[in-house]
């Protein structure tokens, strides 16, 4: 007989709640889950195919070791000695620092890739750390870190109460959100409208979320720092800056003043591609608007500018008074986020604490840009990468120049992949570890809810037994058992324990801490017997902003009381936190960070830059996430193709009719042509996670369509400096007829 389950689904941002359909040990169905909290039933394609991929043939089920050559079933035993085999004998030789480690989008989304990879590096001792970071968010990191004190100080906007929202570089009517998850943001964006308020949509695309907008700008790909630079000179020229409450926590605001003066309309408009008074009523209507939120995605990050771009997305905010305000972008409170300690200033966020060993690339939040992994691998040397462990990762389609990768990836000594697929990426590895598939995993937002648009809690446990294999919680631990000396085959709790341990001692010796001064044996014995990752859960929640502070707050959250409430608990809208949360020296919002005020001058600069030719930018499917999700047949149809989207002008004028030859940086690719209106002259539009036509991967559905991989037609020779951001958007390419 058929039973349900419920589950959070952690295929995107969006965090949606599900409904299993579960029969004869399996997952048969999925559906929105009406009484989730944050979701309230919402569900998308991804979501409802969730049993598709949780059955997916093509996932491995069992680890993978390389004998002779070929990837070749083995038992779980022989897989957890052929890695500790490799990665000792790697760090015998060459020592720790001379590993790799490459982290996946997908860590963002379980419970294990959020709270084991730490360890695995601190282990190794390695600064050769990579993720989708740099493909992706860094400069929002950076500009939060510089401006706040904190790289995870996110804003996002409040979507329920907001009377004006600004989007730039996202699409989150296809993106379900990307840094402010929020479960059914169609649907908010439309009940914004119904009840009267206004949505403007800046991107070079008329996207599906352009088309919903009352206004939608079409600036050239890569110019959106300059267009908000141009925002910021129009509100101070025409003093229509107010920074409402949050006033007396700033400073620098004549520093942003004298930065602007040099961008205004005129100045910035043939650069934009934008009429200046197209500028001009932009900030007019948000300095107009009762409450007003600017929201910024990978448009404005992964560009040439993006540092910036993401930066002068909260300067707006704040300039408009919109900053930690009912209505405009404000700070979400995780239940993992640290109990409130009140205000006090911090050290500050700094990068550069090293570089990367051949092309000099300064490292941000302990990582180098995924752009110089190919270089370190190749390059011989002190610190060459010898040896390389990828989670949950597929670089060489999501990286800059993925046949350089592939390459430098065949050189290593010994690699071993924790992932479900073997993949462009992971068919290079000595040893695959495949994690359970969802249905056998426990879920909980460790990242994700530092950024959803409502407070909000929520736990699902596995809703299927995991069968005899290994959860990611005991993969993971085992390579870090490895790391630490004590062998494959200890126990994985010792893992858990000592965290525990460690983070307990940290608490009780802090005097500013809610359980200060207590046993650390005591606060032990309160967590509850079950796996290691559940007792480190509910450390976090009983120390985080809503916990029960270990019994003295008995009404605050714990684990227990999670699964107790199994559609999740309401925390609530948010509510402004400044300045609480300031971790700058000054104690302050440092409104103009020095860093970003000099590299203000390459903007400057560019703005007199020949703007004519082709440029190329990226695109999101409703059905499509990360290359994995090409693998499903419910996902693989529709519009979720791999074309090149030009406009019907450029077409004709290029003779363009059934597929084209588009060369870039990097290299050439030849892709169909799909001849569209909804894009501006003189952009071209590719989507990403495609490519799957190299030899010895396991996806067969994947590479009987396997499209094009845009990233190939970047060389990576183009970062952001300040963040180490591939420009993935806004490329210059060269687009002829094929043949």
């Amino acid at each position: 007989m058929a039973e349900t389950a419920l589950r959070i689904c952690p295929f995107c941002e969006a965090t949606c709640g599900l409904t299993l359909t579960i029969d004869d040990g399996r997952v048969v169905g999925a559906r929105g889950d009406r009484d989730d909290v944050f979701s309230a039933g919402f569900i998308c394609p991804k979501g409802a195919s969730f049993a598709e991929l949780d059955n997916d043939p093509d996932r491995l089920s069992a680890p993978l070791v390389r004998r002779d050559g070929v990837l070749t079933e083995a038992s779980w035993d022989e897989a957890f000695a052929a890695m500790a085999e490799g990665l000792s004998a790697a760090v015998r030789e060459h020592g720790g620092p001379a590993v790799g480690v490459y982290l996946g989008n997908p860590n963002a989304h379980t419970v294990a890739g959020a709270l084991y990879p730490p360890l695995i590096i601190r282990g190794l001792g390695t600064r050769q750390v990579f993720s989708a970071s740099t493909l992706d968010q860094m400069p929002k990191h950076v500009s939060l870190g510089l401006m706040f004190g904190s790289p995870a100080a996110f804003t996002v906007p409040d979507l329920d109460r907001t009377d004006y929202l600004v989007v730039i570089g996202a699409n989150p009517m296809v993106s379900n959100g990307s840094l402010a998850t929020a479960a059914d943001f169609p649907g908010k964006l439309r009940r914004l409208r119904e009840r009267g308020g206004r949505l403007v949509v800046v991107d070079p695309a008329r996207t599906r979320t352009a088309q919903l907008a009352d206004r939608h700008l079409a600036p050239r790909p890569g110019t959106d720092a300059a267009l908000l630079l141009a925002v910021v000179h129009v509100l101070f020229d025409e003093g229509l800056v107010d920074l409402g409450a949050v006033g007396e926590f700033v400073t620098g605001v004549d520093d942003v003043r004298d930065l602007a003066a040099d961008f205004g309309p005129d100045a910035v408009a043939a650069f934009c591609g934008l009429d200046a008074d197209e500028i001009r009523t932009l900030a007019r209507g948000l300095a107009a608007a009762p409450t007003a939120a600017v929201y910024g995605r990978i448009g404005t990050s992964t560009v040439e500018f993006g540092t910036l771009g993401s930066w002068l997305v909260d300067v707006v905010n704040v300039l408009t008074g919109n900053l930690d305000r009912t209505g405009g972008a404000m700070f979400p409170l995780s239940p993992v986020a640290p109990a409130p300690r009140g205000h006090r200033p911090g050290r500050g966020f700094s990068t550069g604490r090293w570089r990367s060993r051949v092309s000099g690339r300064p490292e941000v939040l302990s990582e180098l840009p995924t752009a110089v992994l190919a270089e370190e691998i190749e390059t011989p040397g002190e610190g060459q990468i010898r040896a390389m462990i990828t989670v949950a990762g597929n670089p060489v389609l999501s990286a800059p120049d993925g046949d350089r990768l592939d390459r430098a990836l065949d050189q290593v000594e010994f690699m071993v992949s924790v992932d479900p697929y073997l993949n462009e990426t992971t068919r290079h590895a000595d040893v695959i570890l495949p994690p359970p598939p969802p249905s056998r995993s426990p879920h909980f937002d460790v990242a994700l809810n530092a950024l959803a648009v409502r407070n909000n809690a929520r736990y699902s446990p596995p809703a299927l037994p995991l069968d005899g294999r290994p959860d990611e919680a005991e993969i993971l631990s085992r390579i870090a058992l490895v790391l630490y000396g004590l062998g494959h085959d200890a126990d994985p709790a010792l893992v858990d324990d000592q965290v525990v341990a460690t983070t307990l001692a940290k608490e009780t010796a802090d005097a500013s801490s809610p359980v200060a001064g207590r046993s650390v044996d005591e606060l032990t014995a309160m967590l509850p017997a079950g796996p290691g990752y559940e007792r480190r859960l509910d450390m976090m929640l009983r120390l985080g902003a809503y916990g029960d502070a270990f019994g003295t707050r008995p009404d605050g959250l714990t684990l227990r009381k999670l699964k107790d409430a199994p559609h999740g608990i309401d925390l609530g809208p948010l509510q402004p936190r400044l300045p609480d949360l300031l971790r700058t020296p000054s104690g302050l919002v440092e409104l103009a960070p020095p860093q970003l005020i000099s590299d203000a001058g390459r903007l400057r600069d560019a703005l007199h830059r020949h703007t004519d030719g082709f440029v190329l930018i990226g695109r999101r499917h409703l059905r499509s996430n990360n290359s994995w999700m090409h693998n499903l047949p419910a996902l693989a149809g529709g519009t979720n193709r791999c074309t090149l989207r030009i406009h019907p002008d450029d077409a004709a004028d290029l003779g363009l009719t059934d597929s084209a030859v588009v060369k870039g940086p990097g290299g050439e690719l030849v892709v169909p042509v799909e001849v569209t209106e909804d894009i501006r002259r003189g952009v071209l539009s590719l989507p990403h996670g495609w490519g799957h036509d190299r030899p010895g991967t396991g996806q067969k559905l994947a590479a009987s369509r396997p499209g094009v991989n845009v990233n190939q037609l970047n060389d990576g020779s183009m970062l952001d400096p300040l963040s180490g951001t591939a420009v993935l958007n806004g490329i210059p390419v060269v687009v002829a007829p094929a043949g």
